[in-house]
């Protein structure tokens, strides 16, 4: 193809319609900008020298003279609720609602936004209508997710149960806290006075089924479901029956076994059985050792051989797993089974310097003697489930943090 010398007549004629073109552009920059109402370039000059409470105010104002500004009510809103300002945040995605002519994507932004600003002020129940509100859209993921986590907060666990299968068909997703729900509900059944037989072995059957399938198994799940089956043959009178769940436990989670040790030692000590029971106890030890049981170890040895074995199983113990909390219940253990009355002085002042011993050890051990969450740290006392802080399901290691040091 051969350079035509006619064709350099265009190149002016396109460089002045690349001038024109511009012109016009910076022309609708200065049209649109002279629009803008002289607020929102205090708010942005408010910004800029770090004043965010003066800019706030300006950019209301905005909102107020310019109603088709939804971005920036939609900012405003967001920042409101980050702020805690909840009442002013829920106003303004009320204002948003209340425009006949909002288009649907952004009536859907807008509901979204308001169920999370119910949500954070506590305002459970209506930020539940919200959410019920926004499904089949293309926020429903998130609105199952948040309904799940209001049900669990009321402790509404049929609700729980239908939002959390409702989530894992929209995702896919395995949920293990589903048998924890059943769970939850075959305790309520227990504590209830007289227990309701009937629902509880409904609950937990459902609870067996689920972690029957491999997907949604866990050790902890296990571990609770046998507990329980364990509590309702107590409860109706079956030593045999919660004996063999019990040590089923022992096999299927031994890591739990600290959590059921006082409830073994008990069914065992009802039928004179303890030197069996110690010797399964002491096996398990030496593969899972864990403060409850050796609690539990220790008392045993003392009853069954005297305070001499008893000591020495702690030594050895202590001497592989340093514990001060190991150590105060030992002492707690002895002070309580050694006999006072009918023993010379010597003895008595040994038992004041024990008792002394095991106060001064008390105090260092009270920080440590806590199940702690695995993700927010969370500690306490009684061994949870659910942790109380970040509301996560089995995140609480069944040892306490002494022993996770």
């Amino acid at each position: 193809m051969t350079f035509e010398s006619w064709w350099l007549i265009f190149l002016p004629l396109l460089f002045g319609l690349g001038w024109l073109a511009a012109r016009i552009d910076f022309r609708h920059m200065l049209s649109e900008s002279r629009n803008l109402p002289d607020s929102y370039f205090k708010g942005l000059n408010f910004l800029l020298n770090e004043q965010p409470d003066r800019a706030i105010d300006a950019f209301v104002e905005v909102a107020k003279l310019d109603p088709e500004t939804t971005e920036l009510h939609f900012a405003l809103g967001n920042l409101f609720r980050r702020r805690g300002e909840m009442e002013r945040a829920i106003r303004v995605h009320q204002s948003l609602l209340a425009r006949a002519d909002l288009p649907s994507r952004e009536r859907e932004h807008a509901l979204h936004e308001i169920a999370q600003d119910y949500l954070k002020a506590g305002m459970l129940d209506r930020a539940e209508m919200a959410y019920k509100e926004l499904k089949n859209t293309r926020y429903q993921e998130q609105a199952a997710r948040a309904l799940v986590r209001i049900y669990e907060s009321e402790h509404d666990w049929p609700k729980a149960i239908e939002a959390v299968r409702r989530l894992g068909k929209l995702t896919s997703e395995s949920v293990p806290q589903l048998v924890h729900y059943y769970c939850e509900i075959a305790q309520g059944h227990l504590t209830h006075q007289p227990p309701e037989f009937e629902a509880l072995r409904s609950a937990l059957d459902e609870a067996g089924r689920i972690v029957g399938q491999e997907d949604t198994s866990t050790s902890a799940s296990r571990a609770r479901v046998l507990m329980l089956e364990a509590a309702l043959a107590r409860a109706s009178g079956d030593a045999g029956l919660e004996r063999h769940y019990l040590l089923t436990l022992l096999d299927e989670a031994p890591e739990y076994a600290g959590l059921i040790a006082s409830d073994l030692q008990n069914n065992f000590a009802a039928s004179n059985e303890c030197d069996q029971l110690l010797q399964r106890l002491s096996s398990h030890y030496e593969q899972h050792p864990s403060l409850d049981l050796f609690d539990v170890v220790f008392r045993l040895n003392w009853r069954a051989h005297g305070s001499q074995a008893a000591w020495a199983f702690a030594q050895t113990a202590l001497s592989k797993s340093p514990s001060l909390l190991g150590l105060e219940r030992a002492l707690l253990a002895q002070s309580k089974a050694e006999p006072v009355d009918g023993v010379d002085t010597q003895s008595n002042q040994a038992l004041v310097s024990l008792d002394l011993l095991k106060r001064l050890v008390g105090r260092h051990t009270q920080r440590l003697d806590r199940y702690s969450c695995r993700v927010c740290g969370f500690q306490a006392r009684a061994f949870y489930w659910q942790c109380p802080g970040c509301h996560g399901w089995e995140t609480y290691s069944p040892r306490r943090v002494e022993e996770q040091l």
